[in-house]
């Protein structure tokens, strides 16, 4: 190998790309205004569940997470505005509410009326923004890594370093360089060569102008001005890897505590749980559907 010849990582396993596009294939539906939103569909039956990605992911992440729950359920991963082939929004530096908006278009645009909402990382901002102002209200939310934002009053310099930070490795590593990275920062150290390989991969699709977006939404907003709005009669529950480094076991327990919701922690996994403990996370869901969809 060259000296400055990038590192050659191995592929994702091939009968897990086949099945990508056999059981969890990608499909397109137009909302208000013309805008398009990407998403992939597992499952034709039961309860619908509506799984939100974070910031440095995608709707085809949850393939394996998604294919353990499309027995029992409807199964609808989204890629957020700027990812993969959905639109993205019009403002420069969107607030959680915009992505919310977005979504709320999907949902009535496939008529959709969801038993439960699962968001990670930023998508459980976008959750939170969704369901302070959604017209049809999911059954029960799950919060799962919970990216809770810096745009509250005191988090400006942490908000700038944040931004600074994030958009400076972009400039300078690229999308590759990120993806390649990536799994250090989002698995544990116990994860397998497939979960490793599975993160590149999801990587490697980032939008640069879609997470430019992203950042600035993760930075300008927070989600205590969400959830404090939430219906009091809506089930809400957070879990975490207990190995996450990146929104911690710490700071998504001082979040459950601060709105008096239950924890689960998820054993032997980073940030991307859903990844690293497909399985686990899956019972979590199905744990997380109300009784009479489960």
């Amino acid at each position: 190998m060259k000296q400055n010849q990038p590192p050659i990582f191995p592929q994702p396993d091939r009968q897990l790309l086949e099945a990508l596009s056999s059981g969890f294939a990608e499909r397109q539906v137009t909302v208000d205004g013309g805008a398009q939103v990407a998403y992939r569909s597992g499952g034709t039956s039961g309860p619908a569940i509506v799984l939100l990605h974070g910031i440095s992911s995608g709707a085809a992440s949850w393939l394996p997470c998604a294919s353990l729950l499309a027995a029992q359920a409807r199964v609808i991963a989204w890629d957020a505005p700027g990812y993969g082939n959905s639109t993205p929004l019009a403002q420069q530096r969107p607030l959680a509410s915009d992505y919310a908006q977005r979504l709320d278009g999907m949902l009535q645009a496939l008529a959709v009326q969801p038993a439960l909402i699962v968001g990670h990382s930023l998508g459980a901002l976008m959750a939170a923004a969704y369901v302070a102002n959604a017209r049809n209200l999911p059954a029960r939310l799950l919060l799962l890594s919970v990216a809770q934002g810096y745009g509250a009053a005191g988090k400006e310099a942490q908000a700038q370093q944040v931004a600074q930070q994030r958009l400076a490795a972009l400039d300078t590593l690229g999308v590759q360089g990120l993806a390649q990275r990536g799994p250090a920062r989002l698995l544990s150290e116990l994860a397998d060569a497939g979960a490793q390989s599975w993160v590149r991969w999801n990587m490697q699709r980032l939008n640069p102008d879609g997470y430019r977006q992203a950042v600035a939404m993760l930075c300008g907003d927070d989600i205590d001005r969400y959830l404090s709005r939430r219906p009091p009669s809506l089930p809400t529950r957070i879990a975490c890897g207990s190995h996450d480094v990146v929104t911690t076991p710490l700071a998504c327990g001082t979040l459950a505590e601060r709105f008096d919701l239950p924890l689960a922690l998820i054993p032997d996994a980073g940030h991307a749980c859903y990844i690293e403990q497909a399985a686990a996370t899956a019972r979590l869901i199905r744990s997380a559907l109300p009784e009479t969809a489960a």
